[in-house]
């Protein structure tokens, strides 16, 4: 929740008092929300909108409507808002499209049509951040993509860059095996296709050549997967980039979000490349969406901060009052990673984040999540990393327990 909860609370405290039928709530997971509510509420006079933090507003929202509760909000954005349940929480936002209205071409159109559900549009997108590999600037000129770097280009680099002494590396360029998000990022890139179920399905043969993929590349680059643990225990008790620029390894996985928010004397001297694979660049599945639930009561409130919001001049101003504020040295962008507002990435967010001018992938590279399921967050970092954490340092997937196994047990324990 960061340094925003002051701001949080500060703003609900100061518009209590104001008329219900002009208030507008929102319950969102994004801290940053309470600045965009505060800049909305000082920038006209008609409208208010008071913010509401949950660590999962979806969850809540199926909390409350369990509890046929009144207490519902009329805005709600986070992660995780797009599952089975998204049509009878969310109300159709069809009616936001038109003539002087909201266009649906500034949109990423991926991106927008992942909230759409049978012609309607019931979530608008926020934000959205990906993958990168981060380097030292003195490296840049070995890579032949200026934008974007691929698994075979990855490995090469990285074993010309290993140095083995006395039987233990000293030096190593990479391993898929420091960042389980990497091994995510692989498995999605191998279209293991992770997707709501019951509550989850994947493709289990995709799923088992990304992870073989990961085990012959520790095996060709790094020798085996305890040469990298070794390493790994000996020099990882500094973050990745205090070891890239002291020359120990060559490259670390890092997403959109934190790459723009190291400290200036990183980004001094790091660079970056986008992760792409067969021309696709994979979205990461936190992608923020926006929804207006149907028993919200301030409707027009509601809408209007929605038209607010999405105004391409109100987003640069968002961006530059978390520059005066220095906001932006701990919250990317905008709702902590890209706008889902093509033009406002593509053309605004470089004159803040002078490193991305010339660097933003053609849209078409970018590759939207399925539908997940709706604790996808917890089913992620209690199943799924784990089981990709272990499967990939065994050669064959039967030293593993298997996926189905560690689903079908965590859903008899959680029953």
């Amino acid at each position: 929740m960061r340094h925003y909860s002051i701001c949080v609370c500060l703003i609900a405290v100061f518009l209590f008092s104001c008329g219900n039928n002009e208030i507008a709530q929102i319950w969102t997971d994004r801290p940053e929300f309470a600045l965009y509510g505060d800049y909305f509420n000082t920038s006209q006079n008609q409208y208010k909108v008071t913010i509401k933090y949950f660590e999962s507003p979806a969850a809540q929202l199926r909390t409350e409507s369990r509890r046929k509760s009144n207490t519902y909000p009329d805005i709600v954005v986070g992660s995780w808002l797009k599952n089975s349940s998204t049509t009878a929480h969310f109300k159709s936002l069809n009616d936001l499209f038109g003539a002087n209205k909201l266009s649906r071409s500034i949109f990423y159109q991926r991106l927008l049509a992942a909230g759409r559900i049978d012609r309607h549009q019931y979530l608008l997108p926020v934000s959205f951040n990906v993958p990168s590999l981060i380097f030292s600037k003195d490296k840049e000129i070995e890579i032949s993509n200026s934008f974007t770097l691929g698994f075979e280009e990855l490995k090469k680099l990285s074993g010309e860059y290993n140095v083995l002494n006395k039987g233990s590396y000293t030096r190593m360029g990479f391993s898929p095996l420091w960042d389980d998000d990497f091994l995510m990022v692989t498995a999605v890139l191998f279209d293991s296709s992770f997707r709501e179920a019951s509550p989850l399905a994947w493709d289990a043969a995709a799923l088992n050549r990304s992870m073989n993929f990961v085990n012959d590349w520790t095996v060709e680059i790094n020798t085996d997967n305890q040469a990298e643990e070794d390493f790994t225990f000996k020099y990882f008790f500094e973050p990745p980039e205090k070891l890239i620029q002291s020359g120990r390894i060559l490259f670390s996985y890092m997403e959109s979000s934190k790459l723009f928010t190291l400290s200036e004397e990183n980004k001094n001297t790091l660079d970056f490349r986008w992760i792409m694979e067969d021309n696709k660049i994979p979205i990461t599945e936190d992608t923020v969406f926006l929804g207006i639930p149907k028993k919200g009561k301030s409707q027009k409130a509601a809408k209007a901060f929605v038209h607010w919001f999405f105004k391409i001049e109100n987003q640069r101003l968002l961006l530059e009052y978390s520059k005066v504020n220095r906001i932006n040295e701990t919250a990317f962008g905008i709702c902590d990673g890209f706008s889902a507002i093509g033009a406002v990435t593509e053309q605004i967010f470089p004159r803040y984040y002078p490193s991305l001018l010339g660097r933003m992938p053609p849209s078409d590279y970018l590759i939207v999540p399925n539908i997940l399921p709706e604790n996808w967050a917890v089913i992620r970092e209690r199943i799924v990393l784990p089981y990709l954490h272990d499967r990939a340092r065994n050669g064959h997937s039967e030293e593993a327990i298997p996926l189905e196994a560690r689903l079908a047990e965590w859903q008899r324990i959680n029953r």
